[in-house]
């Protein structure tokens, strides 16, 4: 068999050399801006300079500066990667594409990756983009700035320079794609978790407008940002740990080594204020910080002609509580406790819970409390807020199969429809009982399922089921069996509104 050579694809900043595999072409670790190093990592993304001859595409490279993460007795290694792999030339995105081209130019999905604004990379095993080439789509991943570089609000630098990073790496597609055989006015963005909420920014951002045709949000919030308040509360905190003062000048000294570990460090500040709730319940001291957030500023109008497709997992809360024994020891207090993190009226929160579920036990109200806290009554805020500008289309949906990891307590957590979306669910890393499917196989068609949905959204902006309206609320439940639900739990939502 006559040997193909690796292929090569010449980008405004210079030549880059990928890998074929099979029906795949592979190109890693192309730069989408600057590397920061110093001062420029309180600077908004740069252009990168052009490059002589080819550059090597065919190995991952460095990501943002992170911890490692551990999450209890579950491996969650292929969702967060294996930590830190450092470099300063980590603004850089991977490439999948087709390696039959010369037909249409293919639509193209770019995705933002979670880990609670503090970790994750494109580096993971779960955003392995091979199946996207193999059915029609070039997929995108991206890195960008986590943790205080990414989104510690400081004077003197930008606010939100992760999400800064993100529609840099949007207007690398449109200026390049094409010659990946992508179509740069064909875009759909998405994301999970952090990612999600970053795509909610994006949408938000009034820089970003053209750049997306549509999105998709996974388990983020449309409610996620951090008022400016609350942020220099973590300003603040992290300057005292570095022994700094809170200024960009001051930080830009330090070394990366002293960042991560002060952020690590972090955790579980109280962000709650006079008239704001901490909208990521202390787990996280980053997110977005905003003066409005991205829901209200879709309702005003913001990304009235994106296609959106917006979701949760129908337990979003077991992965922060079953992993690390805190579920099965929940008790009435915990519940309460959840509650008035997240609640201005505590107590009728809990009632609404218990009445919409009188069959579960403190463990399952708790979940679900801190569920809808961090990721559903913003999701349903942002569907809401974008289907009341009807120009284009809103679609909702709610993954409900059950992981049997841990001995079946996983469930339908949080982060556990990513293998499906990537169609990975076969992978040997995600099955197990310590792993984030468990022992039990999936159903056998669910996978290709899912992940041709989210193809057919992004190619027609319609996954195959009616659209979201702010009165029917039209949402497909997805699992074994798929089944629309109009309003789902709507006790709960109006809990919320």
């Amino acid at each position: 068999m006559k040997h193909r050579p690796d292929p090569v694809v010449t980008t405004a900043q210079g030549a880059v050399r990928g890998l074929r595999r099979g029906d795949t072409l592979t190109f890693l670790n192309i730069p989408y801006a600057a590397p920061l190093h110093g001062a420029g990592r309180f600077a908004p993304p740069l252009p990168h300079e052009p490059w002589d001859g080819v550059r090597d595409a065919t190995v991952p490279g460095p990501n943002a500066p992170q911890s490692q993460r551990r999450l209890g007795d579950v491996d969650m290694t292929p969702y967060f990667g294996t930590g830190w792999s450092r470099g300063e030339d980590y603004l850089t995105v991977n490439v999948f594409t087709p390696a039959a081209g010369g037909g249409d130019a293919l639509p193209v999905m770019v995705f933002v990756h979670g880990g609670g604004f503090v970790a994750g990379s494109t580096r993971a095993a779960l955003y392995d983009g091979s199946a996207f080439a193999r059915d029609g789509v070039v997929l995108v991943t991206l890195n960008y700035r986590l943790g205080i570089a990414g989104f510690l609000d400081l004077p003197g630098a930008p606010a939100n320079r992760g999400l800064l990073d993100v529609v840099a790496a949007l207007r690398w597609v449109r200026e390049n794609i094409s010659a990946f055989g992508g179509d740069p006015h064909h875009v759909t963005l998405f994301g999970q978790s952090a990612g999600a909420t970053i795509v909610g920014g994006v949408l938000a951002t009034p820089e970003a407008a053209g750049l997306v045709r549509r999105a998709i949000v996974q388990s983020g919030s449309g409610l996620g940002a951090f008022t400016p308040e609350q942020a220099a509360r973590v300003t603040g905190a992290a300057a005292g740990a570095l022994g700094v003062e809170p200024h960009a000048d001051a930080f830009a000294g330090l070394p990366d080594e002293r960042l991560v570990e002060a952020a690590s460090g972090l955790a579980g500040l109280d962000l709650r204020t006079g008239t704001h709730r901490d909208p990521l319940i202390g787990l996280s001291p980053f997110s977005l910080v905003l003066d409005t957030q991205p829901a209200v500023s879709v309702a005003a109008g913001l990304a009235a002609d994106v296609d959106l497709l917006v979701g949760t997992n129908a337990e979003e809360g077991n992965l922060y509580l079953v992993p690390v024994g805190a579920y099965a020891t929940s008790t009435a207090a915990d519940v309460d406790e959840a509650a008035a993190r997240a609640h201005p009226d505590p107590v009728r929160l809990v009632e609404t819970y218990r009445k919409s579920r009188p069959e579960a036990g403190f463990a399952e109200l708790r979940s679900a409390v801190m569920a809808d806290a961090l990721f559903g009554a913003g999701s349903r805020a942002l569907a809401g807020a974008h289907a009341a500008h009807p120009r284009s289309g809103t679609y909702a949906y709610e993954f409900a199969w059950r992981s049997h990891a841990l001995d079946g307590r996983l469930g339908a957590t949080h982060t556990v429809e990513l293998p499906f979306v990537f169609d990975l669910a076969d992978r040997p890393e995600l099955n197990g009982p310590h792993a984030l499917l468990g022992p039990e196989e999936a159903p056998a068609d669910l996978a290709t399922r899912v992940h041709e949905t989210w193809i057919r959204f992004a190619r027609t902006g319609d996954p195959g089921w009616d659209p979201y309206d702010t009165d029917r609320r039209a949402t497909m439940r997805i699992g074994a069996e798929w089944t629309r639900v109009d309003d789902p739990r709507s006790e709960e939502r109006r809990a919320w509104s």
